[in-house]
C-alpha cells in the first residue's frame, strides 16, 4: 500500500515550556529539547519541567526535526516535547514497525531539509512523506520482530562490553593505582617512569589534511571519527594513494598495539588499541602513543589512559587553548606513573588482555549483526525479501 505517512500515523511536534519551568532534580516531567541525549534506541533525560506544553506517550518515536534532521529514539516513559523535536505514533499501535520504517524512508524526509545554517523539517514535510508499507498489519509486526531481535542482540553486546569496560578499569585501578593487594603502597622493585619511558614514540597525526577523494579505499579518520572501542568508517573522509604513502612516510598511519588518544576537543574520551594494521591515517587531532613492549604492556598503558582520574589531571595541567582544548603532548609525555616488573605487569595485563579480546569478539558480532539489518531493512521495507521466508 502506497501512501503518506499522515494516513498511517499521527505527528505531534515540540513546544518548548520557558526556561523559567526547567530543573534537573526531576521535578515535572522529563523534557526533550533536541537530541543532545538521544542514544542509540532511547534517550535519557537530564532536565525536567514542572509545565508542560507538548506530551509524547510512553513507545512513541520520537524524531529530531532540525540541527541536525533525522535522529531516532523510542520514549521509555511519558515526556514533555520540546522544539526539535516531534513525536509519531503509529496508528495502528505498530510502533517498532514505524521505527524502521522512518529509518528506511529517512533519505527522502532529509531531501526536505530547508535551513542554510541549521536544517531542519515542519509538521507538513513529515505528514506528506510518501511511503510504501504492507496491508497486513502482522505482517508489519514480523518485519519489525526481526529487525528487532537483531538490534536487541547487538545492544546486549554493547552492554557486555560496557561492563567489561568497568571490570577492567576497577581491576586497574585496584592493582596499580590504590595498591590494595599490596596494603595500599607501591611495592619497593615498582618504579617510577614517565609516559617517555615506557614508549617508542609519542606524537600526533598529519597537521596537513589531504583533498578528500570519497573512492579511494584509503581512509583519513579525525577526532570526530573515534567511538569506544574504534573508529566509524562512516563518518570519515578518504584520500588518495599518493597521500596516504605520505601519511606512512609521516609515521601518521597507526602500527599494531599503538594506543590511539582524542587529543583535541574532547580529549581522552577516545581511547583505543589498534588491534591490527589497516591502510588507514590519522589527522592531527589524535595522538599516538606507542608502547615499548619489552618495558610494558600495551593494556596496562591503556587502561593507564583511561583512568578518570587521569582525564582529570590531564585537564588540570595538560590542556590549553578554551575554544578548543587540546593535550599538549610535550607535557603530557613527561606524566608520571607507578610501574611494576614485567612480571607482575603479566599477572593483571594477561587479564586486561583477556577482556580486551572478548571485547574486540563482540564488536566483531556486532558490525556483522549491524551489517546484516542494514542490508536487510531495504529489501524488507520494498518487498524485495519475502518476510515469510526468513527463520524467526
Amino acid at each position: 500500500m502506497k501512501c503518506k505517512l499522515s494516513d498511517i500515523a499521527d505527528v505531534t511536534m515540540g513546544q518548548s515550556p520557558k526556561s523559567e519551568f526547567y530543573n534537573t532534580e526531576g521535578k515535572g516531567m522529563p523534557f526533550l529539547q533536541g537530541n543532545r541525549t538521544f542514544g542509540k534506541r532511547y534517550p535519557t533525560f537530564d532536565t525536567y519541567t514542572s509545565k508542560v506544553t507538548k506530551t509524547a506517550k510512553a513507545g512513541d518515536v520520537i524524531m529530531s526535526v532540525r540541527a541536525p534532521v533525522g535522529d531516532l529514539n523510542f520514549t521509555p516513559v511519558d515526556m514533555c516535547l520540546g522544539r526539535g523535536v516531534c513525536s509519531i505514533r503509529m496508528k495502528n499501535g505498530n510502533q517498532d514497525f514505524l521505527f524502521y520504517l522512518l529509518k528506511y524512508y529517512m533519505p527522502l524526509l532529509l531531501n526536505k531539509e530547508s535551513g542554510t545554517v541549521f536544517g531542519s523539517v515542519n509538521r507538513n514535510d513529515i505528514n506528506g512523506l510518501e511511503v510504501t508499507v504492507p496491508d497486513d498489519p502482522n505482517q508489519q509486526q514480523l518485519i519489525a520482530r526481526y529487525l528487532t531481535m537483531l538490534d536487541e542482540k547487538i545492544e546486549n553486546n554493547d552492554a557486555i562490553n560496557d561492563n567489561l569496560e568497568e571490570q577492567a578499569l576497577a581491576l586497574f585501578r585496584q592493582y596499580f593505582m590504590d595498591f590494595a593487594p599490596y596494603g595500599g603502597v607501591a611495592p619497593s622493585e615498582w618504579t617510577e617512569v614517565s609516559l617517555d619511558d615506557v614508549c617508542t614514540r609519542i606524537t600526533d597525526g598529519s597537521h596537513y589534511s589531504p583533498a578528500d577523494s570519497p573512492e579511494s579505499p584509503y581512509p583519513m579518520y579525525s577526532v570526530k571519527d573515534m567511538e569506544t572501542y574504534g573508529f566509524n568508517p562512516t563518518s570519515c573522509k578518504h584520500i588518495s594513494e599518493e597521500d596516504f604513502q605520505k601519511m606512512q612516510k609521516g609515521d601518521c598511519v597507526p602500527l599494531f598495539n599503538d594506543i590511539l588518544v582524542a587529543k583535541d576537543g574532547s580529549y581522552l574520551k577516545e581511547i583505543f588499541i589498534c588491534s591490527e594494521e589497516k591502510d588507514e591515517a590519522i589527522l592531527s587531532s589524535i595522538a599516538i602513543f606507542r608502547p615499548n613492549t619489552s618495558i610494558i604492556m600495551p593494556e596496562i598503558l591503556l587502561y593507564l589512559l583511561k583512568q578518570p582520574s587521569v582525564r582529570k589531571d590531564v585537564g588540570d595541567n595538560y590542556v590549553s587553548g578554551s575554544a578548543l582544548p587540546r593535550i599538549v603532548l610535550k607535557d603530557f609525555k613527561k606524566y608520571r606513573f607507578m610501574l611494576p616488573p614485567m612480571d607482575e605487569q603479566q599477572k593483571i595485563g594477561s587479564v586486561l588482555h583477556a577482556i580486551r579480546m572478548q571485547t574486540k569478539a563482540n564488536i566483531d558480532e556486532i558490525q556483522c549483526l549491524s551489517s546484516l539489518r542494514d542490508a536487510l531493512l531495504p529489501k524488507l521495507m520494498s518487498g524485495e525479501l519475502d518476510i515469510s521466508r526468513l527463520d524467526i
